[in-house]
């Protein structure tokens, strides 16, 4: 069940936590701006905040949610760091799902904070290949390709780790992780992408 893949890799996501030094908690994640700690901070709002706290934030923020986000992360990045490892774990089970995106939505919005944290850092998560190929097909819908407003126009996307394709076009070849980071806008590392369209994953590293 999806909802087993997102209890575990948040439990998998506090144990990272746990092993992070005072200046990872600081360095910069993969979300412009922000520190480990931000989002972390911005990861455990749905556990923390019931929906009548979520939608006063929301009105102080004159409706615009990526402005209460962003103060939000800001403000609770100053709790202490035992305090936030607990909301990963302590709420694996937390039931959260983002509007319209299901528990699809879910997973996707774990993984690819667990990326922003991550890849930067040089720490090599492993992910199931269920979650990232739900990740995958969550991050190409269209709604998703309009929020993200990466274009893959004329690409065919293939993760060389598991069975997973997608668009037509020049070939472009990385590791599902990788092409997770791309289709998000994230910086992709270097060399991670490979085939005749690796220089679009180039813009992004």
């Amino acid at each position: 069940m999806i909802t087993d893949l997102i209890a575990a890799e948040r439990r998998e996501l506090a144990v990272v936590l746990d092993k992070l030094s005072p200046a990872q908690w600081e360095a910069p994640s993969l979300c412009a701006g922000w520190t480990v700690r931000h989002v972390v901070a911005h990861l455990t709002m749905p556990f923390r905040y019931p929906a009548p706290r979520f939608v006063l934030e929301l009105a102080r923020a004159g409706g615009r949610f990526q402005r209460m986000s962003d103060k939000v992360a800001r403000r609770d990045a100053a709790m202490p760091t035992a305090a936030l490892i607990a909301a990963v774990r302590d709420n694996a089970g937390h039931r959260w799902k983002p509007p319209g995106g299901g528990y699809a939505g879910a997973l996707t919005h774990d993984v690819i904070h667990t990326l922003d944290i991550t890849s930067p850092l040089g720490i090599e998560h492993q992910f199931p290949a269920e979650s990232l190929r739900t990740v995958l097909d969550s991050v190409t819908s269209p709604p998703a390709r309009k929020h993200f407003g990466v274009d893959v126009t004329g690409t065919e996307l293939r993760a060389a780790d598991l069975d997973w394709s997608y668009g037509s076009g020049t070939p472009l070849l990385g590791r599902a992780q990788d092409l997770a980071l791309l289709l998000t806008g994230r910086r992709v590392p270097g060399g991670a992408l490979s085939g005749a369209g690796a220089g679009r994953g180039d813009a992004r590293r």
